[in-house]
């Protein structure tokens, strides 16, 4: 099977673990020295929330494993040259807001439609939904920044996805859809699926 490279994944994941072992001590610091009030720029805010997250959000795991590609804008001859078997790895840190909504920032490293490395970097907001006992749904949106071989020369660009999942608040099935960005076929209108369960 045509998947990214050993040294390249392991690599990423050398990465993620850098940027999830930050002091935590510095961490607080910074947010106790970043102005929370209303009249904060929308940087000192961003900051703060950012802070936020990584100090006192949960640890997890995020594991993809499948993406759909809609067979209204792909050939059948095209869906079998095509990788839907999206296996990759991830982790994030996840928190309950005052509203017990749902924030996270997280990196992952999948293999993308092609065989090829993809890296993602963001952050989510889900509106969250109780459904009975210990479970919920979501309904939210990604900011997140992609690095793909196929766009840019590898360079990461931005993208706003819908999102939505569930499951429990220590685990979920989550989904990320990709768009159609033209009228022409055989682009975007890919529904990724992934899991994430809680570490901490």
């Amino acid at each position: 099977m045509r998947l990214f490279t050993f040294q390249n994944f392991t690599a990423t994941l050398g990465l993620t673990m850098s940027l999830l072992s930050i002091n935590q001590a510095a961490i607080a610091q910074q947010i106790q020295a970043t102005p929370a009030n209303e009249e904060s720029g929308w940087w000192d805010q961003t900051k703060a929330k950012t802070l936020n997250i990584v100090d006192k959000g949960s640890l997890s795991i995020m594991l993809s494993g499948y993406a759909y590609h809609g067979r209204h804008t792909y050939t059948a001859e095209r869906i079998n040259e095509l990788n839907e078997k999206s296996w990759g790895l991830g982790f994030s840190k996840v928190i309950r807001n005052a509203k017990d909504n749902e924030e996270s920032l997280f990196v992952m490293a999948i293999s993308d439609s092609h065989f090829k490395p993809q890296l993602m970097a963001g952050y989510t907001y889900q509106w969250m939904q109780t459904l009975g006992g210990k479970f919920e749904a979501g309904l939210g949106v990604t900011g997140v920044l992609i690095s793909r071989t196929d766009y840019f020369s590898g360079l990461p660009f931005p993208a706003p996805l819908p999102m939505a999942s569930i499951g429990t608040r220590s685990s979920k099935i989550i989904a990320a859809y990709v768009p159609r960005v033209s009228q022409n076929k055989g682009n975007g209108d890919v529904l990724l699926l992934l899991a994430r369960f809680e570490l901490d």
